[in-house]
């Protein structure tokens, strides 16, 4: 077991792109990755499964820094109930995007914190993403260009992926590349973490 201050902040994660947004807040925190099992249970409802593993990866963290508020986020996008999850590969991306595309999607970035004294706080953040009607060449065209292969939808939207859309309706940008900035300081403050730097 793994020994923490109780100032300690842990993002459970191993995503660049989550690491790279928590450090616009200017905490000091620590990364460090939570391997869970991420499949979907049977007719879990996309909104329900971000939230059961976003808890499940901070609870998981917890487990070895006990003593440290642990943050973790997972990020669904569905089409009606239907989940888009990694690709892996380009041919599995390409048919994501035209599954997507020309449609109404939505993407539920949902955060839970975990403090020391064992309390668990929660958030989510949905937005709607239009995405224009595609080809399969123009499919084939940005997945080649942005390499879309590790994300949910198999889009991009901090890259290339955002001239792929009509619109994106929602409170705060940032929960669209993986952790709504706005939440996460809420559930800090909200914590009392805030008040100990």
């Amino acid at each position: 077991m793994a020994h923490s201050s109780p100032h300690t902040l842990i993002l459970a994660t191993e995503s660049a792109y989550k690491i790279e947004l928590l450090q616009r807040l200017g905490l000091p925190f620590e990364a460090c990755a939570a391997h869970i099992d991420e499949a979907r249970i049977p007719d879990e409802a996309p909104a329900t499964m971000a939230a059961r593993l976003a808890l499940h990866k901070a609870r998981r963290v917890a487990e070895d820094y006990p003593d440290a508020y642990v943050l973790g986020a997972d990020q669904v996008i569905a089409l009606d109930q239907q989940i888009f999850q990694k690709p892996a590969t380009a041919e599995r991306a390409v048919a994501q995007l035209m599954a997507l595309q020309g449609k109404t999607h939505r993407l539920i970035t949902a955060i839970a914190l975990r403090t020391p004294d064992g309390a668990e706080l929660a958030s989510e953040c949905a937005f709607e993403m239009v995405m224009r009607p595609l080809t399969e060449p123009q499919a084939r065209a940005y997945v080649e260009a942005d390499q879309p292969l590790f994300c949910a939808g198999s889009y991009r939207i901090e890259a290339g992926g955002i001239r792929l859309f009509e619109a994106a309706r929602g409170d705060d940008f940032t929960a669209i590349i993986g952790l709504p900035l706005t939440r996460v300081w809420s559930l800090l403050d909200q914590a009392g973490y805030l008040e100990k730097l």
